[in-house]
């Protein structure tokens, strides 16, 4: 296991491409509940010199010849070597690094996204990042793995990589937070349990968030039910801005904007305006009344009303489930790009006249939907991290009947969750319909 810090130690590798330097430190560092990647280097004194020592039944070692035995460290292939940079190579240009906790980070959506974090191509080719990686008990050896993959990729704006199963380590100074780790719904298992069973989890996650995260934490809620669990999650975080918390409804949004340009035949980046009102379930309401194509209303260049208020919504809802009937597997991947894409639209300033959707709380909402739930409605984002919501919407009586109907929806699972948001004591009347979304079960 190892972690790369780029950094400005007196003790450093480096990494050269065509145009520019980088510096690298490793560190090294275990506890029982708490495992650090590419941790401080070596102390060193003027004259001491660091090599790296094998034997055939032993992981590397960094030895420093300087007689000190107990400063020994373990370490791990290419973090054994350091090397001096002169002070003028060593990086000049990033930006502070920032530190990005993942939760359910061995799974698979993370699998395919903590290489795009790594990459720079989410927070931008000048941003070194810090991944600090949430799994269990059960997980923490693929951990290890996913820092060891990590590692090999030699991606240089990564500069450290932790791995641990206690949110209070994991969770420390952060300044994102994407919850993806979540209890999946199995065979006879009711909604209302599932509600239960992932609270507990958001609602520690949160306590957890708010005691040790950096006090302007952004906070996305994947792990379902996103809505109800990011409830949670801000409630048991009091010191934590209720507007940093998102609900994750964006592949939602990249599923509604595909079908429509299909059925308009044309490219999807033709599509802008689309907005997810609502819970993450069956009573999404994927908007085509203020949705554009080529700048012009859907419904002018979509004539067919009725697919737009039958076919279109129910093509969306089950795009999921019929994903794994052809493919044997869920939508891990592309549940990853909408994470990205959830994420840029919060450090990208938002395209002139244009917003997107994501979960946030309804307190001082223009739209007229009940208080304090977290439900998906259109944003628009300055680059900065924080967003306003879009107050030049339109709304028909259809429109609105389906905003009720999910809005209803998220009411009902708030109280089933009353004990876990310190509001007293649960009541849970989901009601008969499974709204659980095609392909989550």
């Amino acid at each position: 296991m190892a972690m790369a810090e780029l950094s400005t130690p007196k003790t450093t590798s480096s990494f050269l491409n065509s145009s520019s330097r980088f510096s690298l430190s490793s560190k090294l560092h275990l506890s029982n509940n708490f495992r650090h990647l590419l941790l401080p280097p070596l102390p060193t004194t003027p004259n001491s010199k660091i090599s790296c020592s094998v034997s055939q039944n032993q992981a590397p070692v960094a030895v420093q010849d300087n007689g000190l035995a107990k400063t020994k460290k373990e370490c791990y292939g290419v973090f054994c070597l350091t090397y001096d940079l002169k002070a003028e190579e060593e990086t000049k240009s990033w930006k502070k690094m920032i530190n990005i906790a993942v939760s359910g980070a061995a799974g698979m959506i993370s699998n395919h996204l903590l290489f795009k974090l790594a990459s720079g191509s989410v927070f931008g080719p000048d941003q070194p990042i810090a991944l600090k990686l949430l799994g269990s008990e059960r997980s923490i050896q693929a951990l290890e793995g996913v820092a060891m993959e990590l590692e090999d990729s030699l991606f240089p704006l990564l500069r450290e990589v932790d791995i641990g199963t206690d949110p209070y380590e994991v969770f420390q100074d952060v300044e994102w937070a994407l919850l993806i780790g979540a209890k999946p719904r199995g065979p006879g298992m009711e909604r209302a349990a599932l509600l239960d069973i992932n609270g507990q989890i958001f609602a520690e996650q949160g306590k957890a968030l708010n005691a040790v995260a950096s006090p302007n934490v952004k906070v996305l809620v994947v792990g379902n039910p996103c809505n109800t669990n990011a409830l949670i999650c801000l409630k048991n975080a009091p010191n934590i801005p209720a507007k940093n918390f998102h609900a994750l409804t964006r592949l939602d949004e990249n599923r509604a904007k595909c079908q429509l340009a299909l059925k308009a035949g044309v490219f999807y980046d033709k599509v802008s305006n689309m907005t997810i009102w609502g819970n993450h379930s069956t009573t999404q309401v994927p908007d085509f009344l203020n949705a554009r194509i080529n700048g012009l209303p859907v419904k002018e260049v979509i004539t067919d009303h009725k697919w737009l208020e039958e076919g279109f919504t129910e093509s969306v809802q089950k795009r999921g489930g019929l994903l794994i009937q052809k493919w044997g597997r869920s939508s891990a991947a592309s549940t990853a790009v909408s994470i990205v894409d959830a994420i840029k639209s919060l450090v990208t300033p938002t395209p002139e006249g244009d917003w997107f959707s994501t979960g946030v709380y309804t307190n001082g909402n223009p739209y007229g939907i009940a208080e304090d739930l977290v439900f998906s409605m259109p944003c628009r984002s300055k680059g900065d991290g924080d967003y306003e919501l879009v107050k030049d919407v339109e709304f028909d009586d259809y429109l609105r009947k389906r905003i009720a109907k999910s809005e209803a929806e998220l009411l009902a699972e708030k109280k089933c969750v009353a004990h876990l948001t310190g509001e007293g004591i649960a009541f849970c009347d989901l009601g008969p319909v499974d709204t659980m979304l095609p392909g989550e079960v």
